[in-house]
Order: C-alpha cells, then structure tokens, then sequence
C-alpha cells in the first residue's frame, strides 16, 4: 500500500518537472535565439548531427535503433533529430530527384510512389511552367507521404557523356539549368515541402566521387559550374542545400568556409541551412566552422568529434549556436512542426497521369523521314530488350519504389498498335528468363551490388525477314540504365554492342527492302553514340528515361496523339572522342595517398582538371567548329516553325535591352515551339565562347498558322563574364549579336553596342586553384 507521504512528494515532482517544461522555451511559441539559448550543448550537436542510417539488413544501418521519425517512412535517407522539451520536433527527409525513394516495409501494406521522369527528361521540355507544376504535385504526394524534405533536385553540370548521375541533372547549360531548378524547387516547396538541391558543388562524376579533387580556374567554377546554383538560391530559395562529397581545388566542398559562408551566403544571400551529403567530408569541426549546419546521415565519431572540439576550445560554442538557428529556423516551416496529418495515400492514378504528360511535353523527336506518326491499326514489328522492358528511372538514391512500369509494348498496344505476336513472345520469354537469373533486391542491395544489364537478345535473319513482310513498320527499342557510384563505360554503353548495332542494320535492310519505315526509340540515360547508325534507320525518338507511364507517353508520340516538342539540353557528339572533357575524365588516382573509407573500405586520393575551361557542351562545339552529330537546343516537331520580325529596343546598350521575336505555326498539325536565345560576345580582355544561352521560352500551343510573339529583357549580367584578375563580372564594351532560334545553330540575328565596359558586381576572390590551370582558350 502507499503511503500518503510518497504520493504527495510523487506528486509534487511531477508538479516541479511540468512548470519545468511549461518555462522552457518553445520553438514556434518563443523567438528561435530563446530556444538556442535554453539547449545544452549536447542538445546542439543532437540537432546537427542526423539519427543515423537505418535500412534494414545494411551493415551501415540496419543496426541502427530506429528513432520514431524512421519509423514514419521506412527507408527514407536520414532523419534531422527532434528536442522535444523544446517543442523541436524531428524531421524526415527522403530522396530523391525523380520521386519518394522509400522502402515502406515493416508497415501494413507496402507503399508505392509515382515514378516521374528523369531531370534530363523534365528539361528537355525547356517549360518552367510544366515542370512547376510536376514539382507540386511531387511535394504534395511526399507531403502525403509524411515527409518533410525531398534531397533534390540533382543540378550538377553535365560535363561528360559517362557521367554516372547524368540522368538526375538537367544539362551541359548554367542557364537552363538554374532556371529549370528553380521551377521544381518552387513547385515542391509551394505545398509546405522542403527541397534540398544537390550536389552542392562540381560532382560531376562518381569515379572516386568522395576523394576527387576538382582541379579549375575561378572563372569556369562561377561561369558554369556555380551559375545554375546562383540563379536558384537567388530565384527560388530552397530550404536547405546539399554540399557534395569531392574537393574543389584542394577543399573539401562540406568543409570550405570560402564556398559555404563568403560565396553561398555572403554573396548570394542564402538564409536556408546546409547538410552533407551521406557520410560525406573528413572532418565534423571544419565542416561545423565552413557552415556546414547538418550532418548526415549522422554518426556517432561525428558528435564525439564536435562535443570534444567544443570542450577543448578548438570549436566556439557560437558556430555551434548559428548553425542550430538556420537549421531550427527552417524547421518552423516544415509539415511536421505544422502538425500536418498525413495520409499515406497521395492521387497516385492522377500523378501517374501528370508523369504521363511531363514526358510526353518532352521527348525529342531527334530524326524524321517521313516515318512518324504512326496510324491507328498499324502493324509494327517491336524488335529488342526495351521493348519489352522499359527502364523508368536510373538506379541509387535516384531510383523510386513503384508499382508498375509501362513498356513499349504496353503502351502501342493501348494505343491501338497491333504488335507482331512471335516478336513479342520471343522477347518477353527471353527477358523474363533472364531476369530469373537475378533475384530482384532492395534498392539499397542493387546500389551496393549492381545486376548486369541483360544482353541484347540475338534474333535470327528468318524471324526478322518475316517480319518484314507481315508488318507495316519496325520499331528497334534501344534501353540503358546509369546510376550513383559508377560512370559509364565507352565500348558497350555510350557505342551501342555489336549485337545492337548488326540488329539496327539487319532490320533495316530488311524493311527497306520492302519500302517500309525503321524507327529507333532511345530509352537511355545519357547521351550514346548515334553516328554509327542513324543513316540507316528513318526516324529516332528519343525518350530518356521516361517515369512509369513511359510506354504509353512514347507511343503518344510514335502515333501522333502528342506532337513532340522537346529539345536536347546536352550535344551528341560525333565522336566520343570530340568531346571536350574527354582528355580529364575522369581523372588521375594516387595510389600513394590511401584513405579509410566511409565503410572503413580502402579509397585513393585522386585528381581531376577542367582543362576546357568554359568551353564545356555546346560552348566547346560552336567556338571551335566542331560538328556534333545533334547540336544543344536540337528537336524536331510534326509541323514546322518560322521565326520572324528580330528586333531589339535599341542599337545601344544602357542598362538594359529588349529583344523582341514572332514565332508561327507554318505546318499543318498543332504544335509548341522553343525561343532560345543566344549571346555572342565581344573577345574584349577575355576569350569568350562563340555563344551562350542567355534565355529561352516556350509557346502554347500554336495551331496551323498562328503566331505568338516573345520579348526578352537582358541586363549587364547578362553580358557578362568573370574577369579573375579584378574578380568582378564585366560586361565588355563592344558589339554583340543576339541569335534566336530553336537551337545552338540559331539563324535570327541582330546586333547592339556596349559603349564602356561595365563592372557588373565585384566579388571576393575565392575557390582559387593552387597553380594555374591549362586551360583551352577558345583559339582553333
């Protein structure tokens, strides 16, 4: 029995702990530096460093205790811990550019999200507008899903056809890529979703993608590899910011106070927190001191490291004070400190829809002689792998748990195709038994441990010569996937295999003798060599890697429902070998300079110089003649286009111009059109590309003979370059052109003055490589 004394000191404890709590400051209730002020300095490093990884059956994280925010989304990337004396709550956050990579098990039912199509695919619309309105409806759908913060979208540059993650990122082009970043940060985050752009900055490969060091002038680091960050820090304020693993110029990125403090914030006016990539950087005290608030995925060492930093007087309390605010003040604006009641059950059919759609408005029709559309009713012999099998998305932190992926084949069929049946049953049989091979894994097993891709499926000269002679059309399906922790190879994956390319030459001689049309369909992840083939076949659509909808979007355009209007946002080269970067890709490793990894699994430092400077992509082409086989801005359409009327507000530049263009439907069928618009600018004190994309919009659509007119607005940082020696952007004065068109080969032209040069913005000198690089200098 108790007895009264105990109840009442019980009593009176719980009494003291209450007015305890209700005196505490409380985040949301209290100003942020109150709450700051009340935490211990355990409490602080608990905020910024994450729970820890829990996946489970992983070495690295299935050992690790769930918090109850793990629990909430089973498998999402890391957790930002909670205080909750403080009214902190935790919150989650998920990848990944092109939709909720979760695994969902250990819940009830298995959830599914919707798959939507790659960056590469979403920018090739070059439409601000529609990939605004796939980003909300991927917020809301992650918001449903319990998050709090989507790790995307990936902006990195697109510096060489292999690169591994290509397919996450938008382009070769700063400006098309900030822009079209922008239009998805903006559209997640109008739903109450946070975005975590990455990788923060120069992760343009993942060779040795934690130990590379990113050897570059000043001026090609701000003209192309940090211009598409400043134009979204600037335009869309995203939450929060994902510095990548490599060093740029001798730094780690994670742990450079040049990058994170002077640039990122100083500069450009960031108000938003900074995580590490997972298990990125070497050192937790410098990356607390660059401004790197959190790290991820968290470890134990790391707040061992900062708690004895803080102890020792190596680590001021007071960066410990700033980083907690950004991150606190972010927090306030997530669905889990709003109380959001989440339902685990987005609009999938709907979303599934919009994917459908985005895809559709862009995929690049790359060759057309007079093949495409294709009628309603047709007989189509469907010949290789990805016909059967389309390949939605890319693998790693990119990949998405889905519940269905439409084919080729699906989506014809849908279409009213008719497909040749012993095609398709020798195919399916064929890829099913294959797959057999290769028990399906986890998305965290299949980063770790890759299935080999399948092996073209050799089919005989009898089947494709009947073929011929029963069906109307032949379709070639060419397939490949890429993904994080390895970049592609050059012999089988960017040149098609001798199996593919005796496949591509057999059916076409084959049907062409027949008199009937050969179509290529390009599902892939980055840039393949075209050069050896597309003289044989009629017409090529290129789909990129489409989301889950992806057969029937592609069939919407090999049938004509949809007329295509994407444009490539990289070139396809010749050659492998014209590429630019070819000569340091992906770099040299130093086999005397060993290093622990992540794992504990032994890595090498290693080297990597941007010799081309800023000639990179279609700067590179341009400027020094060289002839792509399909150049940047690059897309046919069902009708034809006429620009017209190019006229400029003045002759003369003060302090800005207008250029102003006439765009008409001059076909037969409805379509949308691209403006892009290029500057080529005065050599003046630097070597300068022969031109670069400055602006770009895209029509409604336009009916047979309707027009819609387009003005553009450039000012003085619009003409200028980074001149190193002054550390300023300067426009030069001097005459330049303006060319508008539907690609990089623009024909319109008009031209205008700059009377002096103009200092547009003085900089601080920062991210300066230790000796000079041996750059190109755009002289043939």
């Amino acid at each position: 029995m108790t007895s009264p004394r105990l109840t009442l000191i019980v009593a009176g404890l719980f009494s003291l702990v209450a007015n305890a709590w209700a005196q505490t400051p409380q985040l949301g209730k209290n100003p942020v530096s109150e709450v700051v002020a009340a935490m211990t300095i355990e409490e602080k490093v608990t905020v910024l460093v994450g729970a820890g990884m829990y996946v489970p059956g992983m070495p690295f994280g299935g050992n690790v205790e769930p918090v109850e925010a793990q629990k909430r989304v089973i498998g999402a990337a890391g957790v930002v811990n909670g205080i909750p004396r403080l009214g902190i709550p935790s919150m989650v956050v998920c990848d990944g550019p092109a939709g909720v990579h979760a695994f969902n098990s250990g819940k009830s039912r298995l959830y599914y999200a919707t798959a939507w199509p790659i960056g590469t695919l979403m920018a090739s619309s070059w439409d601000t507008t529609m990939v605004k309105t796939i980003g909300a409806a991927y917020g809301q759908e992650a918001k449903e899903f319990g998050i709090d913060v989507i790790l995307g979208p990936g902006l990195n540059i697109q510096r060489n056809p292999r690169g591994g993650r290509n397919f996450e990122y938008y382009s070769e082009d700063p400006v098309l890529t900030g822009n079209i970043a922008s239009a998805m940060v903006k559209g997640i985050q109008s739903q109450g979703v946070g975005t975590s752009p990455k990788h923060f900055f120069a992760n343009n490969q993942e060779w040795n993608r934690m130990t590379v060091d990113v050897v570059a002038s000043e001026r090609a680091l701000r003209e192309i590899y940090l211009k598409g960050w400043e134009i979204l820090v600037k335009q869309a304020k995203p939450w929060t910011i994902m510095s990548s693993y490599n060093l740029v110029n001798g730094t780690y990125t994670s742990q450079d106070p040049q990058l994170l403090t002077n640039l990122l914030r100083d500069e450009w006016g960031y108000k938003g927190f900074v995580m590490t990539d997972w298990f990125g950087g070497r050192d937790a005290v410098a990356q607390m001191k660059a401004g790197n608030n959190l790290l991820m995925p968290g470890t134990p060492p790391q707040r061992q490291a900062i708690l004895e930093a803080v102890k020792s007087g190596s680590l001021d309390v007071k960066t410990l004070d700033k980083n907690v605010t950004d991150i606190l003040n972010i927090m306030m604006s997530s669905p889990t400190f709003n109380k959001y009641a989440y339902s685990d059950s987005p609009d999938l059919k709907k979303n599934a829809q919009l994917s459908r759609w985005a895809a559709t408005e862009s995929m690049v029709l790359l060759k057309n002689e007079q093949a495409l559309p294709i009628s309603s009713g047709s007989t189509v012999a469907l010949f290789g792998n990805g016909g059967v099998e389309l390949i939605a998305g890319g693998t790693g932190s990119g990949d998405v748990t889905k519940m269905y992926t439409i084919s080729l084949a699906e989506g014809l069929f849908h279409a009213g195709i008719v497909i040749d049946p012993d095609l398709y049953t020798t195919y399916k049989a064929y890829v099913d038994e294959e797959n057999m091979k290769h028990p399906k894994k986890s998305m965290m097993e299949e980063f770790m441990n890759p299935t080999p891709p399948i092996g073209e499926y050799k089919i005989s000269a009898d089947m494709i010569a009947k073929a011929a002679e029963t069906n109307a059309h032949a379709i070639v399906a060419i397939s490949r996937n890429a993904g994080e922790g390895t970049d592609r190879k050059v012999d089988g994956d960017y040149y098609l295999t001798e199996t593919e390319k005796t496949l591509i030459s057999e059916v076409s001689k084959a049907f062409h003798a027949k008199g009937k049309k050969v179509i290529v369909t390009l599902n892939i992840a980055a840039p393949v060599d075209v050069s050896q083939w597309r003289d044989n076949v009629d017409a090529i659509l290129l789909a990129w890697q489409p989301g889950l909808e992806g057969g029937n979007a592609m069939a919407d355009i090999l049938t004509g429902k949809v007329n295509p209007s994407g444009k490539l946002t990289a070139t396809f080269p010749v050659a492998y070998t014209d590429d630019p970067s070819v000569k340091n890709f992906p770099g040299k490793e130093f086999k005397d300079r060993e290093v622990q990894g992540a794992f504990g699994q032994k890595e090498y430092m290693a080297q990597v110089d941007y010799e081309e400077g800023v000639y990179v992509g279609y700067r590179y082409y341009t400027t020094y003649g060289v002839k792509p086989a399909y150049e940047f801005g690059y897309g046919l359409s069902y009708t034809d286009f006429v620009f017209s009327g190019l006229n400029l507000s003045s002759a003369t530049f003060a302090d800005k111009i207008t250029a102003s263009v006439t765009v008409t439907n001059s076909g037969r069928v409805a379509g949308k059109e691209v403006v892009q618009l290029y500057i080529s600018a005065p050599t003046g004190k630097l070597d300068k590309p022969a031109k670069e994309l400055k602006a770009f919009a895209k029509t409604r659509p336009l009916q047979p003979g309707e027009s819609q007119s387009f003005t553009f607005t450039l000012r003085a940082s619009d003409l200028a370059s980074y001149q190193t020696k002054i550390s300023s952007w300067v426009a030069d004065k001097g005459t330049y052109t303006i060319s508008i068109g539907t690609s990089a080969q623009s024909k319109q032209t008009a031209t205008f003055k700059v009377g002096k040069d103009i200092v547009v913005e003085k900089t601080q000198k920062l991210l300066t490589p230790k000796s000079p690089v041996n750059e190109m200098t755009g002289k043939k």
